[in-house]
Protein backbone atom coordinates (compact mmCIF):
# COMPACT_ATOMS: atom_id res chain seq x y z
CA UNK A 1 0.00 0.00 0.00
CA UNK A 2 0.94 3.52 -0.85
CA UNK A 3 1.65 5.86 2.61
CA UNK A 4 2.26 9.35 2.57
CA UNK A 5 4.70 10.31 5.83
CA UNK A 6 4.86 14.26 6.51
CA UNK A 7 8.19 15.00 8.50
CA UNK A 8 9.01 17.44 10.44
CA UNK A 9 12.66 18.16 10.60
CA UNK A 10 15.15 20.94 12.00
CA UNK A 11 16.26 22.57 8.71
CA UNK A 12 19.85 21.09 9.41
CA UNK A 13 22.81 19.87 6.87
CA UNK A 14 22.37 16.41 5.91
CA UNK A 15 18.73 15.78 7.35
CA UNK A 16 17.71 14.73 3.73
CA UNK A 17 20.97 12.47 3.29
CA UNK A 18 20.48 11.08 6.99
CA UNK A 19 16.39 10.55 5.60
CA UNK A 20 17.09 9.42 2.70
CA UNK A 21 19.71 6.91 3.74
CA UNK A 22 17.34 5.20 6.14
CA UNK A 23 15.43 4.45 3.20
CA UNK A 24 18.25 3.20 1.35
CA UNK A 25 19.49 0.83 4.37
CA UNK A 26 16.01 -0.93 4.57
CA UNK A 27 15.76 -1.45 0.52
CA UNK A 28 12.82 1.00 0.19
CA UNK A 29 12.00 3.05 -2.95
CA UNK A 30 10.74 6.45 -2.37
CA UNK A 31 8.20 7.25 -4.80
CA UNK A 32 8.15 11.24 -4.08
CA UNK A 33 9.72 13.20 -2.30
CA UNK A 34 9.38 17.25 -1.50
CA UNK A 35 11.02 19.44 1.23
CA UNK A 36 10.41 23.17 2.08
CA UNK A 37 9.89 25.74 4.85
CA UNK A 38 7.45 25.08 7.25
CA UNK A 39 5.57 27.02 9.37
CA UNK A 40 8.00 28.42 11.61
CA UNK A 41 11.32 29.36 10.92
CA UNK A 42 14.35 26.79 10.47
CA UNK A 43 11.94 23.97 10.54
CA UNK A 44 11.34 22.07 7.17
CA UNK A 45 8.40 19.46 5.80
CA UNK A 46 9.46 16.43 4.59
CA UNK A 47 6.32 14.70 2.53
CA UNK A 48 7.73 11.34 1.58
CA UNK A 49 5.32 8.69 -0.50
CA UNK A 50 6.54 5.00 0.03
CA UNK A 51 5.35 1.15 -0.54
CA UNK A 52 4.86 -0.84 2.40
CA UNK A 53 2.19 -2.61 4.70
CA UNK A 54 1.16 -0.81 8.43
CA UNK A 55 3.62 -2.63 10.15
CA UNK A 56 6.63 -1.59 7.57
CA UNK A 57 5.79 1.99 7.85
CA UNK A 58 5.32 1.54 11.86
CA UNK A 59 9.10 0.25 12.33
CA UNK A 60 9.88 3.26 9.38
CA UNK A 61 8.17 5.69 12.07
CA UNK A 62 10.65 4.31 14.40
CA UNK A 63 13.67 4.63 12.69
CA UNK A 64 13.08 8.26 11.96
CA UNK A 65 12.17 9.80 15.27
CA UNK A 66 15.93 8.03 16.34
CA UNK A 67 17.60 9.85 13.70
CA UNK A 68 18.58 13.73 15.18
CA UNK A 69 16.96 16.99 14.01
CA UNK A 70 13.60 14.66 13.68
CA UNK A 71 10.89 17.00 15.39
CA UNK A 72 7.40 15.00 14.66
CA UNK A 73 6.30 11.74 11.85
CA UNK A 74 2.72 11.42 10.64
CA UNK A 75 1.36 8.77 8.44
CA UNK A 76 -1.03 10.98 6.28
CA UNK A 77 -2.42 8.02 4.34
CA UNK A 78 -5.92 7.49 6.08
CA UNK A 79 -6.35 11.02 7.81
CA UNK A 80 -8.60 13.59 5.52
CA UNK A 81 -5.53 16.17 4.16
CA UNK A 82 -5.11 18.03 0.70
CA UNK A 83 -2.79 16.89 -1.51
CA UNK A 84 -1.54 18.53 -4.33
CA UNK A 85 1.51 18.10 -7.04
CA UNK A 86 2.72 19.83 -9.82
CA UNK A 87 3.92 19.25 -12.91
CA UNK A 88 5.46 21.40 -16.23
CA UNK A 89 4.55 19.36 -19.05
CA UNK A 90 6.03 20.26 -22.84
CA UNK A 91 3.09 19.20 -25.49
CA UNK A 92 3.66 18.72 -29.23
CA UNK A 93 0.51 21.20 -31.16
CA UNK A 94 -0.07 21.54 -34.60
CA UNK A 95 -2.70 23.41 -37.01
CA UNK A 96 -4.97 20.32 -36.60
CA UNK A 97 -4.58 19.72 -32.81
CA UNK A 98 -4.15 23.12 -31.28
CA UNK A 99 -7.38 24.03 -30.29
CA UNK A 100 -8.06 20.30 -28.79
CA UNK A 101 -5.21 20.66 -26.46
CA UNK A 102 -7.08 23.94 -25.44
CA UNK A 103 -9.78 22.54 -24.69
CA UNK A 104 -8.23 19.86 -22.09
CA UNK A 105 -6.71 23.19 -21.20
CA UNK A 106 -9.49 24.81 -19.75
CA UNK A 107 -11.22 21.77 -18.32
CA UNK A 108 -8.53 20.45 -16.45
CA UNK A 109 -7.80 24.22 -15.46
CA UNK A 110 -4.01 24.08 -16.28
CA UNK A 111 -2.13 26.46 -17.71
CA UNK A 112 -0.19 27.58 -20.76
CA UNK A 113 2.98 29.03 -19.61
CA UNK A 114 4.92 29.07 -22.81
CA UNK A 115 4.22 28.77 -26.49
CA UNK A 116 6.23 27.76 -29.26
CA UNK A 117 5.61 26.98 -32.80
CA UNK A 118 5.30 23.30 -32.37
CA UNK A 119 5.05 22.73 -28.95
CA UNK A 120 3.12 24.54 -25.76
CA UNK A 121 4.27 23.86 -22.00
CA UNK A 122 1.53 23.71 -19.72
CA UNK A 123 1.45 23.95 -15.92
CA UNK A 124 -0.76 21.66 -14.10
CA UNK A 125 -1.77 21.64 -10.15
CA UNK A 126 -4.14 19.57 -8.75
CA UNK A 127 -4.17 16.09 -6.65
CA UNK A 128 -2.38 13.03 -7.64
CA UNK A 129 -5.08 11.52 -9.62
CA UNK A 130 -5.88 15.00 -11.55
CA UNK A 131 -1.76 15.13 -12.93
CA UNK A 132 -2.13 11.54 -14.25
CA UNK A 133 -5.09 11.89 -15.90
CA UNK A 134 -4.34 15.18 -17.97
CA UNK A 135 -1.21 13.27 -18.55
CA UNK A 136 -3.18 10.45 -19.85
CA UNK A 137 -4.90 12.62 -21.94
CA UNK A 138 -2.15 14.69 -23.91
CA UNK A 139 -0.14 11.32 -24.21
CA UNK A 140 -2.03 10.96 -28.01
CA UNK A 141 -0.25 14.56 -28.90
CA UNK A 142 3.07 13.28 -27.92
CA UNK A 143 4.84 14.60 -24.49
CA UNK A 144 8.10 15.65 -25.45
CA UNK A 145 8.94 16.83 -21.67
CA UNK A 146 7.59 16.22 -18.29
CA UNK A 147 8.81 17.34 -14.88
CA UNK A 148 7.25 16.69 -11.49
CA UNK A 149 7.40 18.25 -8.01
CA UNK A 150 6.34 15.66 -5.66
CA UNK A 151 3.29 15.23 -3.63
CA UNK A 152 2.83 17.66 -0.82
CA UNK A 153 0.14 17.27 2.28
CA UNK A 154 -2.08 18.94 4.93
CA UNK A 155 -3.92 17.83 7.17
CA UNK A 156 -7.61 18.68 6.88
CA UNK A 157 -9.14 21.39 9.48
CA UNK A 158 -12.15 20.38 9.00
CA UNK A 159 -11.54 16.96 9.28
CA UNK A 160 -13.86 16.13 6.71
CA UNK A 161 -12.89 13.14 4.16
CA UNK A 162 -13.52 14.30 0.82
CA UNK A 163 -12.84 10.74 -0.49
CA UNK A 164 -15.42 9.15 1.41
CA UNK A 165 -17.99 12.21 -0.09
CA UNK A 166 -16.90 11.03 -3.53
CA UNK A 167 -17.79 7.21 -2.94
CA UNK A 168 -21.11 8.26 -1.34
CA UNK A 169 -22.29 10.43 -3.65
CA UNK A 170 -20.93 8.54 -7.15
CA UNK A 171 -22.75 5.77 -5.41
Amino acid sequence: MRHTLSVLVENEAGVLSRISGLFARRSFNIESLTVGPAEKVGISRVTIVVYGDYRIIEQLTKQLYKLINILKVQDLTNIPSVERELMLLKVTVNNQNRNEILDIVNIFRAKVVDLGENSFILEVTGDPGKIAAIEQILCKFGIEEIARTGKICLIRSSKVNTELLKSIVNS
